[in-house]
């Protein structure tokens, strides 16, 4: 999808289709609106008055124009109160307004900008959100379909928005660029957890990352299984001898403030099938469990943004990627495991595999260098009991580093909640024959996990983020499509630009 910035009159914009916004409880129209209002013959302004509901916040009518402008139909979205949008609404209606003119097999869309409160939201602000809801909300992934039209980011062509003057056009195509930089990394980790199992295996992502990091310019090594035994990483190798997938561990570095040594390791669980080891998981829905690597999915693509992007700071992605399977050579219940940090784990369940992959991947983040911490897993089912498919959890030892994560949340509108890390929590997790048990039981399982993860951080600033629920989405919805969200990877991205020195 190209996009393009252009100065013409709204009324001799040539397209397939115009996207104009409509505010609820407003009937005085912006200049251009008010312009097409006038060459349809007041046609707008009859539509709302009969049919009011059209400007509430998600709603969509179609009309034709019959030739009477350069666009041949209009797409009236609704845009709700006015006082009431943000920057992530802007985004969803982006996305739920492109994948109907994506339905509609149509090849150049237009769209006009929402004018909003420029004390609030500056023009590059609302053109990213806009460009990223457009990206992110006609993904498609059509890798194993045989029979079926042209992927939707093929069928829309040309994506137009409309500017006035040289200056406003170099803010607009700025705030374009970055939306297509983060929008296409997160449809990276959409792609990346959407393929299946026997397909996106260790040595699969690994070439993944290879790539990223050859076209970027970005440092990389990949330990085999050779290495992560010289470097004694027994938690890890438990977890992968039950499959005969060989484990990868994948490291990235961006350097970008070469004045510190200061480096913030982005630390992402790549299980790329998870069958729950021994402790077996029930048969129905275990196919989701490719996408268990979704954590991964989210650093690896977070990088590669991060590299387009340039901040000002210093970025290392550490993923340990294996599967987790049942056969005579699997880990089980009731062993007693070493780690690379040398704490030993008493194996409660074999299904408690994410956690013990990430001990080892902080100590190795720890050893090359990282100064702060931030992990991302699909790590439990108690997460997603607790907080639903809508909200990922946090989990952190430092307050003034989970706010500057919180922050970076709710600046692109990805919904993340602090959970309790109270000492006495980690009652559940000690156990009688090792330094450490892998399970605390169900009770308050989300905020265990993530204090089992704390006990390898040697007190370094960290947050644990779990992303259980929101990493993948049963429909269509906003710039949410069904399958792999890449939930998080926005988070990433912004951070790192929070953190950037310049």
């Amino acid at each position: 999808m190209k996009t393009q910035v252009v100065t013409t009159p709204i009324i001799k914009i040539s397209c397939d289709i115009l996207m104009i916004n409509l505010f609820e409880g407003n009937l005085l129209f912006d200049k251009n609106t008010a312009l097409i209002d006038k060459a349809l013959a007041n046609h707008i302004s009859t539509i709302i008055t009969e049919q009011p509901t059209c400007t509430q916040y998600g709603e969509t009518t179609i009309i034709h124009t019959w030739g009477v402008i350069g666009a041949k139909r209009l797409l009236l979205l609704g845009m709700g109160k006015k006082t009431e949008l943000t920057l992530d609404k802007i985004r969803c209606l982006s996305g739920t307004a492109m994948r109907i003119a994506q339905n509609l097999h149509v090849k150049s869309v237009a769209i006009g900008l929402p004018e909003l409160d420029a004390k609030k939201y500056d023009l590059q602000m609302i053109v990213q959100a806009v460009t990223e809801g457009a990206v992110m909300g006609t993904y498609q992934f059509n890798y194993y379909k045989t029979k079926t039209s042209k992927p939707a980011s093929e069928r829309i062509e040309n994506f137009i928005l409309m500017g006035n003057d040289a200056v406003q056009n170099s803010i607009i195509n700025q705030g374009v660029q970055q939306g297509m930089i983060i929008g296409q990394s997160v449809n990276l980790a959409r792609d990346l957890g959407n393929h299946p199992a026997m397909y996106m295996t260790p040595t699969q992502l690994a070439l993944q990352a290879q790539k990223i990091a050859r076209e970027n310019h970005l440092e990389i090594t990949i330990l085999d299984q050779a290495d992560m035994e010289e470097e004694q990483m027994h938690a890890l190798l438990s977890v992968a001898q039950g499959s005969s997938q060989p484990p990868k561990m994948i490291v990235l570095k961006y350097i970008g403030d070469t004045s510190t040594k200061d480096i913030t390791a982005f630390v992402g669980k790549g299980v790329t099938f998870d069958s729950g080891g021994i402790s077996i998981k029930p048969s129905l829905n275990m196919g989701e469990m490719k996408n268990d690597m979704a954590g991964g999915a989210v650093v690896l693509s977070a990088m590669l943004a991060i590299a387009k992007l340039k901040p000002c700071i210093n970025i290392m992605a550490v993923i340990p990627c294996t599967e987790n399977m049942p056969d005579g050579n699997a880990y089980k219940p009731g062993d007693v495991i070493s780690s690379m940090s040398g704490k030993t784990i008493e194996i409660i369940t074999t299904d408690a595999e994410g956690r013990l992959i990430l001990a080892d991947a902080i100590t190795y983040a720890q050893k090359l260098g990282a100064t702060q911490i931030l992990d991302v897993a699909t790590l439990t089912g108690a997460c997603v009991v607790a907080l639903g498919n809508l909200t990922s959890g946090l989990i952190s030892n430092n307050p003034s580093f989970c706010k500057q994560i919180l922050d970076a949340a709710a600046h692109t509108g990805e919904k993340m909640w602090e959970l309790p890390s109270f000492t006495e929590y980690k009652e559940q997790i000690k156990s009688e024959i090792a330094d450490l048990k892998n399970s605390g039981g169900r009770g308050a399982g989300a905020i265990t996990a993530g204090l089992f993860i704390e006990e390898f951080t040697n007190h370094l600033p960290w947050v644990h983020m779990d992303i259980a629920g929101t990493a993948d989405s049963d429909k269509d919805h906003g710039y949410h499509v069904k399958g792999a969200t890449g939930a998080g990877t926005r988070t990433l991205i912004q951070l790192a630009q929070n953190l950037s020195t310049k």
